[in-house]
């Protein structure tokens, strides 16, 4: 097949970035002579996009495609779509794990695994197709290494075209390069995550980190990740684990599909077990040596619902389809940002059943990367860097790591030189400068008098309100009845919401008449959330919204709210004032 004799794509149905990037795979096929990478998230549809592609070369040109991957699922899948949509093409599988041999055929799609020493047994090809192609090895005698050598000897003109969802490896930084050091050369296409998701191709997202934190300061690097058996130390502990499932169980009571990321065998089945404990439902549990059968049957009751919550250690990452995936719960800190948008990714997908996935974060992940629509790439050698984001010392927002004021507070940061940052904390957006508004029901309410730390005794105190919206959650807020101008003017707005006496003139009579019940009852709170406004001990959230009960009667049986007294005598009154 040569290059000049490339047509217009398909007339295929395809969603509008679908057919941009076929369209950007035959102009690069026309006007280079190297390979071209598309990059799509996952869940975004790379399958169509091959799939087009193969129809047009075996229907148009009369060439011969070769479809790689590594996981059974993806060629299962990649099988099956290319069926649907063209149910005349010649398609044939060939992988020792589907018990498939197939040679004499137009299109095959085939396991790297099963295929690396064989090139010459199938005959030419004129494309060959690379699904996951982030995995292809940087260097050395890698499977895909050797069979693509293979194929070339066997026709010099094979054109080699990657797809992936993340264009980069642990170890090396992006996989794209020069032709003759690297195997893919230049991305053609891409299309990003929060693009997607507003164009309504994605399922938006959620986040929220544990309360209870590894310190993972001690972890060590081989190979670009986290050793493996220093992170199961770590993340296997009785307090932690019981404690993230206990906020697993609790935040996802509405939830109907839980996906878990755990660190090793044993902690997974650990996980498994404490889920199973606190919920009172089965939690199933997927490692690399769960017998087949027993894999596909917990798989299958998970993606239909049988199964609310399915554990599993570094078998799921990818290739892995369950559509009614509703929280992606990260027990697995991870330095790869490749293997952390993986593990996100599996939330993408749209499902009737669902309005958003929850991404609960335990291991840090969102910090240490950045948002998953924006992801901190390193190069080999780049060291560690500026961290995606920092801490305000001041209010303990979690922003951007540019900004030289903290845009909650004004506290202005000194020169980088002096800045310190914890990398173990995860309470940040998962999507960058996501808004988030959540609801919560109000189990109790709290009153405290708050003098800001280090403040003189004579300054201005607040009025805190403490609402309870979990078994240990709390949100909180500060209202200023001692202080003048806008915050004044707001406390006071927010008084008569709530309260039909007089507006207090301290923070101590506001607490006395509050707990006295002059207060309506907040029944819920809206907490808006934005990505990177987090901070690592405690969220940082902003409560925007409120149900509020029935407001009571004045204490003296009037029904009338005494707008114009601003200055209300000290609550309670004193003791001669009391009739009795």
């Amino acid at each position: 097949m040569n290059s000049h004799t490339l047509l217009p794509p398909s007339p295929l149905t395809l969603r509008p970035y679908q057919g941009e990037a076929v369209a950007a795979v035959y102009q690069h096929l026309r006007q280079r002579g190297d390979n071209p990478c598309v990059v799509i998230p996952t869940a975004g549809g790379k399958t169509p996009v091959m799939s087009t592609i193969c129809c047009d070369a075996v229907e148009k040109w009369g060439g011969r495609v070769l479809v790689l991957a590594h996981v059974k699922e993806l060629l299962q899948q990649t099988a099956k779509t290319l069926r649907q949509v063209a149910p005349n093409l010649d398609v044939g599988i060939y992988s020792a794990g589907l018990n498939s041999r197939d040679t004499d055929h137009a299109i095959i799609v085939a396991g790297i695994q099963s295929v690396y020493r064989r090139a010459g047994e199938l005959d030419a090809f004129d494309l060959v197709m690379v699904d996951e192609a982030h995995l292809i090895p940087p260097s050395g005698e890698g499977m895909y290494q050797q069979f693509l050598a293979e194929a070339k000897v066997v026709n010099p003109n094979v054109r080699f075209i990657g797809l992936t969802a993340t264009p980069y490896r642990m170890s090396s930084g992006i996989i794209c390069g020069p032709e003759g050091e690297k195997l893919l050369n230049h991305i053609c296409y891409e299309v990003g995550v929060k693009e997607l998701i507003a164009q309504g191709y994605l399922c938006p997202l959620r986040s929220r980190a544990g309360k209870v934190k590894a310190n993972l300061d001690n972890l060590h690097i081989r190979g670009g990740e986290f050793i493996a058996s220093e992170v199961e130390a770590t993340m296997d502990c009785y307090t932690l684990v019981n404690s993230a499932c206990d906020e697993i169980v609790e935040l996802t009571r509405s939830r109907r599909s839980v996906l878990i990321f755990t660190s090793g065998v044993k902690h997974g089945r650990h996980v498994a077990s404490s889920i199973e404990r606190v919920s009172g439902e089965a939690c199933g549990f997927v490692c690399g040596d769960t017998p087949g059968l027993e894999r596909k049957s917990i798989l299958q009751r998970f993606k239909t619902g049988e199964l609310k919550y399915l554990a599993n250690v570094n078998v799921l990452t990818t290739g892995f389809d369950a559509p009614n995936i509703d929280c992606v719960a990260m027990l697995r800190p991870t330095n790869s940002p490749g293997l952390y948008y993986q593990m996100v990714g599996r939330g993408f997908r749209l499902h009737a059943d669902k309005a958003d996935c929850l991404v609960l974060d335990f291991g840090g992940n969102i910090l240490r990367h950045g948002p998953v629509d924006d992801l901190q790439i390193k190069t080999p050698g780049q060291g560690s860097g500026e961290a995606p984001a920092k801490e305000c010392p001041e209010c303990l927002a979690l922003i951007h790591a540019a900004y030289a004021t903290c845009p909650e507070c004004d506290y202005e940061f000194p020169p980088p030189k002096q800045e310190t940052h914890q990398a173990n904390a995860s309470n940040a957006g998962i999507l960058s400068g996501q808004v988030t508004d959540s609801q919560y029901d109000i189990t109790d309410t709290a009153y405290y008098i708050h003098t800001k730390r280090g403040a003189d005794e004579s300054a201005p105190k607040t009025m805190r309100i403490d609402y309870q919206v979990g078994w240990n959650d709390w949100q909180s807020e500060w209202v200023c009845p001692e202080h003048t101008g806008y915050a004044r003017s707001k406390f006071e707005a927010w008084w008569r919401a709530r309260c039909r006496e007089s507006f207090p003139g301290t923070a101590q009579a506001a607490v006395a008449m509050a707990e006295a019940g002059c207060l309506a009852q907040t029944k819920a709170i809206t907490v808006r959330s934005v990505a990177g406004g987090r901070s690592e001990k405690k969220p940082f959230d902003r409560i925007v919204g409120y149900e509020l009960g029935e407001i009571p009667p004045r204490q003296d049986g009037s029904d009338e709210c005494d707008g114009d007294d601003l200055a209300c005598p000290n609550w309670p009154p004193d003791d001669d004032e009391i009739p009795f």
